[in-house]
């Protein structure tokens, strides 16, 4: 990177021994576990419902994935797509895909029927890897007939887990499993991974150039685009991470961590961080196939873990289990928040409560997801997402005209250049055109503002900007005001149509166990001194539980699909 450090105000912010400028390593994907199976050979890599599988025995795995991907024709070009939860199967089918010379392709299994189609047609894939899982295989198995589609390979939960035939036996009592019909175009995992692993190895030639992973991204309006991913994006992500733990005093240390991996696998947050960045440190990943509360609290205890990350939902719901107090997380030494803004008070509960320190990132499936970074050591501001990491510049344009850059300080749309940025948009070079500026920043649709320190606030999404009687409306202020109600465990806040003012801000509420509702008018008393008159919200709807996305965080676009279908209908 030609431009020097010296303009960018989050310089002088950088705690000791982080340099922007420093060097950022790129290589190929699945070198990181070469890498780290040489280094940490009998270190345990994976631990799965009572298994531990070391690095050594991973890459073996993972050798003979590749070959028996080979066998099923997996070259250089062709897409094998996933659609699993997080288990062995799929560590062990991302570097083997790799290894064989293919492309990843994520699916997540929440997907709608019409999505999952769009996907499999949009990214050309030939192969998916799934389970037996009632949850997941009726949903595969209908794509076989009706797109391009050629074959599946199927695993089973039993088999990766350390008492196969006792979890089989549990899952088949609870209806878990389906009878799979196994034939020309399905194949066992089991299978799969029956040879030598002799696979012939696929140099890449360009990691800038070459897709490593197309990772779709879950845009609010329309069909999901692809986000090509270079193998240079993603080390370069993995190498943004290690340099921002690694200094001094060293947060992290190699071949000494664990990492409790509750964010599904399939998502890029926790792609790039529990896996990709884990093992790159020969740390221990404790795969958890869904977020089940009880259970975290157990392994963070019990199991020594010592690195979480997680989303704002996960936090809240730790601050809030009623036994808290009777769990020792003193092996926790980072815990990272990140995939939707932290509100504040639940960020200090978790402080307050735990002992770790929590700190809070932002970063985007087009960025592989690296962007800004709190520092665990060193200044920290409330209510910021942190400062630009190593190699990531940042600017802020107009938010109505994106060729007029945003005087210092105030609110634009946060552009971001640097090595973990997307190649671009799969087969849409239109969509690619459009998120770029004329000069090669990408345009995150995150209206924010910098301060002097280079700490960065982010507002809101520009297309989560309410207009309310002329005056520009940001969902994030009152959600955070919202958050200081003492009977409030989660909110999210989105426009509505309003005959007067065009429109006006409705708010979601989920309440914490046992706590006491309120009413609107309630709930305006308490705001009255935390909200402007134009801000405050017009209407209010209590629920049981808000929607969220497979990774966890709140999603916004059920309740305006919803509101919609109200207006529609009324």
């Amino acid at each position: 990177m030609t431009t020097t450090a010296a303009p960018f105000p989050w310089i002088k912010s950088y705690p000791a021994g982080l340099r922007w400028d420093m060097p950022l390593p790129t290589m190929q994907v699945q070198q990181l576990l070469d890498d780290a199976a040489e280094k940490w050979a009998h270190h345990p890599a994976l631990h799965f419902m009572g298994r531990s599988i070391t690095y050594r025995e991973l890459q073996q795995l993972v050798d003979q994935a590749a070959k028996g991907f080979q066998d099923l024709g997996v070259k250089p070009g062709v897409h094998v797509g996933f659609f699993l939860p997080n288990t062995p199967h799929y560590v062990i089918s991302f570097f083997g895909v790799l290894k064989a010379g293919g492309t990843v392709v994520n699916y997540s299994p929440l997907d709608a029927e019409k999505v999952l189609a769009h996907k499999v047609g949009d990214s050309q894939t030939d192969i998916i890897v799934t389970l037996d899982l009632a949850a997941l295989y009726p949903q595969i198995l209908k794509l076989l007939d009706t797109t391009r589609l050629q074959r599946l390979v199927v695993g089973s939960i039993a088999e990766m887990s350390g008492h196969p035939d006792a979890v089989h036996r549990q899952m088949e009592q609870t209806g878990m499993l389906v009878p799979v019909h196994y034939g020309d175009r399905h194949l066992r995992f089991a299978e799969l991974l029956r040879n030598e692993g002799d696979y012939q190895p696929h140099p890449v030639g360009d990691v800038n150039d070459t897709i490593a992973v197309l990772q779709y991204t879950g845009g609010t309006t329309g069909l999901p685009k692809g986000a090509m991913l270079t193998h240079a994006n993603l080390t370069a992500a993995c190498s943004q991470i290690a340099a921002v733990v690694g200094g001094e005093p060293r947060v992290l240390e190699e071949g000494r961590e664990k990492v409790l991996a509750v964010l599904p696998l399939f998502h890029i947050y926790a792609l790039t961080v529990n896996m990709l960045f884990a093992i790159r440190m020969g740390a221990e990943v404790i795969l958890h196939t869904r977020f089940d509360l009880e259970a975290v609290m157990r392994d963070l205890a019990e199991k020594k873990v010592t690195v979480f990350p997680g989303v704002p939902t996960m936090y809240t719901a730790i601050i809030n289990h009623p036994q808290i107090g009777d769990y020792d997380f003193g092996s926790l030494k980072f815990c990272n928040s990140g995939g939707a803004p932290l509100p504040i008070e639940v960020n200090q509960s978790f402080q307050r409560l735990t002992g770790c320190c929590l700190v809070e990132g932002w970063g985007m499936t087009e960025t592989s997801p690296t962007g800004t970074f709190t520092p665990v050591y060193g200044m920290q501001k409330v209510g910021s997402c942190g400062m630009p990491t190593v190699g990531v510049m940042l600017k802020f344009v107009d938010v109505d005209n994106p060729l007029l850059e945003a005087a210092p300080g105030e609110r634009g749309e946060m552009c971001i250049k640097g090595p973990n940025v997307m190649k671009g948009y799969w087969n849409r070079p239109d969509a690619t055109a459009a998120s770029m500026t004329p000069d090669g920043y990408f345009r995150t649709g995150d209206v924010a503002y910098m301060d002097e320190d280079g700490f960065v606030f982010i507002v809101d999404r520009t297309k989560d900007m309410i207009l309310c009687g002329g005056y520009n409306v940001y969902p994030r202020i009152i959600e955070e005001a919202i958050y200081e109600h003492p009977s409030v465990a989660e909110v999210s806040v989105i426009g509505v149509p309003d005959a007067y003012r065009g429109q006006s801000p409705k708010a979601f509420i989920a309440l914490k166990k046992d706590a006491p509702a309120f009413t609107l008018d309630e709930l305006k008393t308490f705001l009255k001194r935390r909200l402007g008159r134009h801000e405050m919200v017009q209407a209010i709807e209590i629920r049981k539980a808000l929607p969220k996305t497979p990774v966890g965080k709140l999603s916004k676009k059920e309740l305006y699909e919803e509101e919609e279908r109200r207006r529609s209908t009324s």
